[in-house]
C-alpha cells in the first residue's frame, strides 16, 4: 500500500521559512517524479514544484527563487525548502507520487499539510 506522508506545515509570518517533509513507501520512490502542490481555499490544486526521478526540477513561476524542492531517494523523502514566505503562500500542501507504466499514469497523493502565513 503506498503511503505518502507530509509534515513540516505550521503557521509563520511573511518572510519567515518553511521546510515540508514528504516521506513515501510502498513504492519505487527513485522511478518516481515527486511534486509538491497547494490548493488555497475556493481555488483549484495548483502545482508548486516538481523534481523527476531523475532530479530534474520545475518551479511555478509564484515561487521561483524562493522555494527550494529536492529528494533523498536513500530515505524516500522529497523535501521544499520554502523561503521568503508571502501571505498568499497560505494553502494546503500535497506530495504526489507519479510514474507512468505501460503507458498507464499512476498518481499517489498524501493528506495535505496546512501552512498559513500571517502578514
Amino acid at each position: 500500500q503506498v503511503q505518502l506522508v507530509e509534515s513540516g506545515g505550521g503557521l509563520v509570518q511573511a518572510g519567515w521559512s518553511l521546510r515540508l517533509s514528504c516521506a513515501a513507501s510502498g513504492l519505487s520512490f527513485s522511478r518516481n517524479d515527486m511534486g509538491w502542490y497547494r490548493q488555497a481555499p475556493g481555488n483549484q490544486r495548483e502545482l508548486v514544484a516538481a523534481i523527476t526521478s531523475g532530479g530534474v526540477t520545475n518551479y511555478a513561476d509564484s515561487v521561483k527563487g524562493r522555494f527550494t524542492i529536492s529528494r533523498d531517494n536513500a530515505k524516500n523523502t522529497v523535501y521544499l525548502q520554502m523561503n521568503s514566505l508571502k501571505p498568499e503562500d497560505t494553502a494546503v500542501y500535497y506530495c504526489n507520487a507519479h510514474r507512468v507504466l505501460s503507458g498507464r499514469p499512476y498518481d499517489y497523493w498524501g493528506q495535505g499539510t496546512q501552512v498559513t502565513v500571517s502578514s
